[in-house]
């Protein structure tokens, strides 16, 4: 990779688009309008760039077979590696990238350039958009060519998974560096994504965060999120100007070995909202038409025995409510694109928990075998709130109860499974178990200083064990995670799944209110499994041991020293 990073870009090769567009073209080639009499079409190679030159030659032969976009329409390369498609006023051209192969990456952030941006008169002026959008993007090329190199895929392979890093200031672009870099320490994955809201409105932060992301040296693929909107933007058309200038189209897609990867942008924004403060704009959950007919014209190019991952911003559904700024509003629509299809998986961000739905006809899904959808843990957790720890970085619990982090996808073949990767977690812990008791409840209001450690913990007087429940938040469980409880020597006792609070997190927003971002609270989590300790133990202290099998099986456990006294 490093030696196709440093020979990537040479003097034969002209960068095309000022307006950021980075696809490789030769400098041969006539410049002229790629249009044809009618001014309707765009044409182009994609090529083997086997020599690093980025230009297409005898040496550098087309590929056939691989898929170009213009946004809506596909075109399927020939056998000389030529595509024609038609061309709309404005576009982004961007080829498909093909299994074992990869376009070339901008040094330094190692994002992918795979596109080439058609937008003639640039971003409209009469915006005034507050984040630079798109120049003038002028005349294309007689040939929009994309140049590929040959690129070892196995079937099985990993992906980190991030969303929300969402910084609001500098100081959190510090957070986000200093706790995603570090826990990445000793992961092997194949490339990264990151799924939406990559800033908190400030999108002039997008150049100091990818260089950061940049260093951990892995091709890093990223949709946009609400946060990293144009709101000056009367609709959505005109709403994604700053993120195609720096990352390319806000939706595409790509192979990789035998997994196809929907990279979609299903924030709906309406424009200027008045009642929010600061003028925010409002949005919802929804995918355009030209997106929809994007991924039929993907679908029906790609076999039935392909794992289809959809990675999108706002979830197909949440368990915090229906809101249609939390939820996709087209949902039946979206699941119409893959009935049949057996092997799908979707990822998503947004609300700040971490939740595992799965699909069936009874919610309008019709594919072979139920849609599984993840919620992401977002990086930012609780929008970077809470006290900081000993290096200054905010602990960020999210609402839910669960720790900032991030997710490693694996893949193998058309079999997958995710793990969770808190950020500060000892030991990648996968669960924390807390005492929730009346009796420990009572001076909590009054006594503000000791409220965490009498809620959460240790001792807890002998009358009061009936009282008192024994509290599993498994950070990534979901309806397949199966909690049991063993306290010293005594038979194991089946945990029983409540939406409700983490008792943990509603003390760490209570008693840190100066350093809480004013809208968060704790929220009921869809991954809290409780048990009522046994009223009959005798005063003592004994090892209570929390068991569980996660959503793919996976062994997990967590244990504490629960004190009872006399």
């Amino acid at each position: 990779m490093s030696e196709w990073l440093s020979n990537g870009v040479t003097r034969r090769e002209v960068l095309i688009g000022a307006a950021g567009g980075l696809a490789l073209a030769a400098v041969e080639p006539h410049i002229a309008a790629a249009q044809d009499a009618a001014g309707t079409q765009v044409s182009g190679m994609v090529f083997e760039d086997r020599d690093g030159s980025g230009a297409p030659s005898a040496a550098n032969p087309g590929l056939a077979g691989v898929l170009v976009s213009n946004g809506r329409e596909i075109a399927v390369t020939g056998a000389d590696g030529r595509y024609t498609l038609p061309l709309p006023d404005e576009a982004t051209i961007f080829v498909v990238k093909p299994a074992g192969f990869m376009p070339p990456l901008e040094p330094e952030t190692n994002l992918p350039r795979f596109y080439r941006h058609h937008q003639p008169k640039g971003s409209p002026p009469e915006l005034n958009l507050t984040f630079e959008g798109l120049a003038p993007t002028g005349p294309l090329p007689a040939s929009v060519d994309f140049a590929l190199r040959r690129h070892d895929e196995p079937k099985a392979f990993d992906v980190v998974m991030v969303t929300d890093p969402q910084p609001e200031t500098g100081a959190e672009v510090d957070f986000v560096r200093e706790d995603l870099i570090q826990a990445l320490a000793g992961v092997d994955a194949r490339f990264g994504l990151t799924a939406g809201d990559i800033m908190f409105d400030d999108l002039s932060l997008y150049p100091r965060s990818n260089a950061i992301v940049g260093t951990i040296g892995l091709p890093w693929w990223n949709i946009g999120g609400n946060h990293d909107l144009n709101l000056e933007a009367p609709d959505r058309r005109y709403s994604r100007e700053t993120f195609k200038r720096v990352f390319g189209p806000n939706y595409y897609a790509f192979f990789y070995a035998q997994t196809l990867f929907l990279m979609l942008d299903d924030v709906n924004y309406l424009g200027f909202d008045p009642h929010k403060p600061g003028g925010g704009g409002k949005y919802e959950g929804r995918l355009d038409e030209g997106q929809l007919e994007f991924v039929r014209n993907v679908l029906a190019h790609t076999p039935e025995d392909t794992l289809v991952v959809v990675v999108m911003h706002i979830p197909i559904r949440t368990f915090l409510d229906d809101e249609p700024y939390q939820n996709l509003q087209d949902r039946e629509t979206f699941f119409s694109l893959f009935e049949g299809r057996r092997f799908t998986v979707s990822f998503a961000g947004h609300t700040h928990t971490t939740e595992h739905h799965y699909f069936d006809a009874a919610d309008g899904w019709n594919g072979g075998t139920p849609h599984h959808q993840h919620v992401l843990t977002a990086l930012s957790g609780s929008w970077w709130s809470g006290p900081y720890d000993h290096r200054g970085v905010a602990s960020a619990d999210s609402r839910d109860g669960s720790p900032n982090g991030f997710h490693i996808l694996s893949v193998d073949g058309l079999n997958y499974r995710t793990r969770f990767v808190p950020a500060k977690e000892p030991n990648g812990r996968q669960m924390r178990l807390s005492i929730d008791s009346r009796f420990h409840g009572i001076s909590k209001d009054a006594d503000r200083d000791f409220r965490q450690l009498q809620l959460l913990s240790s001792p807890v007087p002998r009358d009061a064990l009936g009282a008192s429940t024994l509290i599993a938040n498994v950070f990534d469980g979901g309806d397949k995670t199966r909690v049991k409880m063993v306290i010293g020597d005594r038979a194991p006792v089946e945990m029983t799944r409540r939406a409700r609070p983490d008792p943990f997190v509603q003390e760490v927003f209570a008693r840190n209110e100066a350093s809480k971002k004013p809208w968060v609270s704790a929220d009921n989590s869809s991954h809290i499994w409780t048990a009522r300790l046994p009223a009959d133990l005798a005063p003592g202290t004994y090892r209570v041991v929390v068991e569980a099998a996660g959503e793919y099986g996976q062994p997990l456990s967590g244990r504490l020293a629960l004190e009872v006294t006399g």
